[in-house]
């Protein structure tokens, strides 16, 4: 990795799940990462090998063993300096429009000017290819402009980290493509890092500057940096490489 400082460091991480399907009851055991500022982490893995587990101890939405600092401070509960977006569509209040849904974490914060929330949501609404929705209600949009909206409302709230949970795998292909390169014009232009986990390697390939992929018992098995030239496609140089290999790690 480059010099960049480091914004998230994850040390000796364990997580524990007491069931009749986990006898053992480990999920993440000994876990290390280090993430760097404007980072764009892609996670693989097969299911049930803690991918989402992980995003959620660093959301601080699960208690854990070990630490999770950003940038130098220790973190177990939820707040604003990361924020999640998930895969599921209804991550909106449904009872209010576009503009109330991204003005209302930022009220919360202590934004009231009305121009000032307005200014910002028009701002984050055009990032992500949406203007002039603000008056439309969660109901009136499609599944791609849902998760359009829930991305700006994260924007909006300048996080250091966003965590996004397969936020495109319900999506059809068309749709997931261009979100994918709408991301990544996104994160190009912000200062923010992103931590994404996803089953599809393509997608890891054409996002991430990095993919690590882990294996069945939460444990990193791959870690890559990704030098492929953007915009990345199947015929470019090295992709087909790559593929391989992850395919391969993850077929085992």
């Amino acid at each position: 990795m480059s010099e960049r400082e480091t914004v998230l460091k994850i040390s000796h991480l364990n997580k524990r799940y007491q069931d009749e399907g986990n006898p053992s009851g480990n999920i993440l055991e000994d876990f290390n990462l280090e993430v760097k500022r404007n980072e764009f982490l892609c996670i693989l893995g097969p299911s049930g090998c803690g991918k989402t587990t992980l995003l959620r101890c660093i959301a601080g939405f699960e208690e854990f063993e070990g630490e999770v600092s950003i940038e130098g401070k220790a973190k177990t509960e939820p707040d604003t300096d990361r924020i999640m977006v998930f895969q599921d569509f209804n991550q909106l209040f449904p009872w209010k429009t576009v503009e109330k849904n991204i003005q209302y974490p930022l009220k919360q914060q202590g934004v009231q000017d009305k121009q000032t929330l307005q200014r910002i949501t028009a701002e984050y609404l055009e990032k992500v290819n949406l203007p002039g929705i603000e008056k439309k209600y969660p109901h009136q949009l499609s599944g791609g402009m849902k998760q359009r909206v829930a991305i700006a409302k994260a924007l909006a709230l300048k996080p250091k980290i966003i965590l996004m949970d397969e936020p495109f795998a319900a999506l059809d292909a068309m749709t997931r493509n261009r979100l994918q390169a709408e991301l990544i014009s996104i994160s190009a232009d912000e200062d923010c890092t992103f931590i994404f986990i996803t089953h599809n390697i393509q997608e890891a390939i054409v996002l991430g500057s990095r993919v690590i992929l882990m294996s069945k018992n939460g444990k990193i098995k791959i870690e890559e940096q990704n030098t492929i030239a953007r915009p990345v496609t199947p015929a470019s140089e090295g992709y087909a490489r790559m593929w391989t290999r992850l395919h391969d790690a993850l077929e085992e």
